[in-house]
């Protein structure tokens, strides 16, 4: 045992259960947002809809990724790609969809107006321009979904007062173990803050795998030009349509997610990046996810305990709450496969997370694809020419 004043002591206890507390609020969100998923579906509202998918290159399932919109069970819609450059391999996966999908109003855009540094929104905003309905469902093109996708996320829309509708996504893995713990993290952990987010303030924010919104929000917040320099897209989309009055609905209708294999150099970059562009977009919150990561305060109460016994009752509740939050938030309500075969993972991913989020503090630059960004206020700039 390590020996301290018992004042230190007493403080380090006490802290420690700060995150066991949040872990039983999180089981309480999950428990509130599955209670109200039960209610009685919507009324019918099929207005036509356009798909807009920016895209750029491809992974392990790309094309079952791009199908999977074009057999909706929904009468009228439209699907636009837009990829950077006709060199792009997704520009032969888009040909091949096309031929096989004749029927299907599918449309390939090559190019866009550069407003920002952010090239995914220059496509949604030359694709917002080309989109010929008013209803407009974004999804990124490694996203895949159910056939009941359009009709459960546009339903929301029937209110003018909702901006936005986003979804949770869940995960399908190659064999790596840098991949399934992205996906065990985002299940386990990144969702169930959504969720305490949802319960205690609403939701403020949209998730960028898969948001649903209208021509006439996208106009309110200022168009897709407007938030072309920053790097948290989807969180502007809904931090604009919330400050602009609207809601942001969080849709039981989940979709999936690929996670292909990474080194682990790549691994630390992504959520490196990841995690400096959350603390950039809510620095507040952000640094009091400290009190919410239970793995590094068990093992420091452990440490300090004045009795085995002690020590060994809170390493046991960490364990026993974490997991069953991994489990209800992660498998019970998003459906994440990955999670239900990997939850041992869970405090291995805690350890890291911890880490990450310490590194996160080091600096204000990401790096994204081959680029080095420094981020300012939230606008993404090249750190050097």
């Amino acid at each position: 045992m390590i020996h301290l004043h018992p004042g230190w002591v007493v403080a380090v206890l006490v802290v420690a259960t700060f995150p066991l507390i949040y872990y039983l609020l999180a089981i309480f969100a999950a428990l509130v947002f599955a209670r109200e998923a039960q209610a009685p579906p919507l009324p019918a509202f099929e207005p036509p809809v356009s798909i807009l998918k920016p895209v750029h290159g491809v992974d392990f399932a790309s094309y079952e990724n791009y199908a999977s919109f074009c057999t909706q069970d929904y009468p009228e819609y439209e699907i636009l790609f837009a990829v950077n450059e006709e060199r792009d391999p997704a520009v032969s996966v888009v040909t091949r969809l096309i031929a096989n999908y004749p029927l299907r109003q599918i449309t390939l855009l090559v190019g866009a107006e550069y407003f920002g540094a952010n090239q995914k929104v220059n496509n949604l905003a030359r694709l917002t321009r080309e989109a010929k309905h008013e209803v407009l469902a974004l999804s990124d093109g490694d996203v895949r979904v159910g056939p009941q996708y359009l009709r459960n996320v546009v339903a929301p829309l029937r209110d003018d007062n909702v901006g936005a509708v986003t979804s949770f996504y869940r995960g399908i893995v190659q064999n790596n173990l840098y991949a399934e713990l992205e996906a065990v993290g985002a299940a386990s952990d990144f969702f169930a803050g959504v969720l305490m987010a949802a319960w205690t303030e609403g939701v403020k924010f949209t998730l960028g795998a898969a948001v649903a919104t209208t021509k006439t929000w996208v106009q309110r917040i200022g168009g897709f030009e407007s938030i072309a320099a920053f790097l948290a897209d989807d969180y502007e989309i809904g931090y604009r349509v919330a400050q602009s009055g609207g809601r942001v609905v969080l849709s039981p209708e989940t979709v999936l997610t690929m996670y292909p294999a990474q080194t682990p150099g790549g691994f630390w970059q992504h959520q490196l990046r990841w995690a400096r562009t959350v603390r950039l977009c809510r620095p507040a919150s952000y640094a009091a996810l400290l009190f919410t990561q239970g793995l590094p305060w068990v093992v420091a109460a452990a440490s300090l305990a004045p009795s085995r016994e002690i020590a060994a009752s809170y390493l046991l509740a960490y364990l026993i709450m974490r997991l069953a939050m991994a489990w209800l938030v992660g498998v019970s309500v998003v459906g994440d496969e990955v999670l239900c075969r990997r939850l041992w993972l869970v405090p291995l991913w805690d350890a890291i997370h911890f880490v990450v989020w310490a590194a996160s503090f080091a600096s204000n630059h990401v790096v994204w694809g081959s680029v080095e960004y420094v981020i300012d206020r939230g606008r993404m700039k090249p750190a050097a020419p």
